[in-house]
């Protein structure tokens, strides 16, 4: 009896892989280097988010200042995503998942938000270049899940001339940072080209 169940399966289980691989034939495919394709899958380590995350860095770090040993770009991600999502497979990363991951900081802190969209969105883009099968679409339908963030940008007020002195007495530090600022305060030039070149 227990020989007979045993065929049965194995005959049905012969019958549905020759109807498989005979669709894979009939779809033009070579079954040979399809079994081989399928064996290279399976023996894939499942890349869980930090692990393509890590990849993407290393990937995008010699386009950064510093080759991005200052570490602000994975900051956020280590910060916001990486806690409590890191472990979780790439694929099975979904809108809900980036909402929830977004959810505390995207009214709060917007400025922060906005990192961590834009380094999703390279990481899930660096995850399909690397043929994972993951959501393009997760990061930008997570967003319109949220919505707007009704941040309102504030200028920061100028700090009034008479105070300057005091400012620059303050400026002690030989960090490169402090050097910056009274380079511009004594020379009056553009923030942003001294800046750039800080950061």
């Amino acid at each position: 009896m227990v020989l007979a169940v045993y065929y049965s399966r194995s005959t049905t289980e012969a019958r549905h892989q020759a109807s498989h691989w005979r669709e894979v034939v009939r779809l033009g495919k070579d079954p040979i280097r399809e079994r081989e394709r399928l064996k290279r899958e399976a023996a894939k380590p499942v890349m869980t988010l930090e692990m393509v995350a890590r990849e993407a860095f290393e990937a995008k770090k010699t386009g950064l200042k510093a080759d991005g040993k200052a570490g602000r770009w994975m900051s956020p991600i280590e910060l916001h995503v990486l806690p409590k999502f890191g472990r979780i497979p790439i694929g099975e990363i979904d809108q809900t998942d980036v909402k929830r991951i977004l959810s505390p900081i995207w009214r709060t802190k917007s400025d922060t938000a906005r990192k961590v969209v834009s380094r999703l969105r390279y990481i899930i883009k660096y995850a399909a270049a690397s043929k994972l099968e993951v959501d393009i679409q997760a990061v930008d339908l997570a967003v319109i899940l949220l919505g707007e963030t009704g941040h309102v940008s504030k200028n920061i007020s100028a700090m009034n001339w008479k105070d300057v002195p005091k400012f620059y007495q303050g400026l002690e530090d030989r960090a490169v940072s402090h050097l910056a600022v009274r380079f511009l305060i004594l020379t009056g030039v553009r923030a942003k080209p001294v800046l750039s070149v800080v950061i």
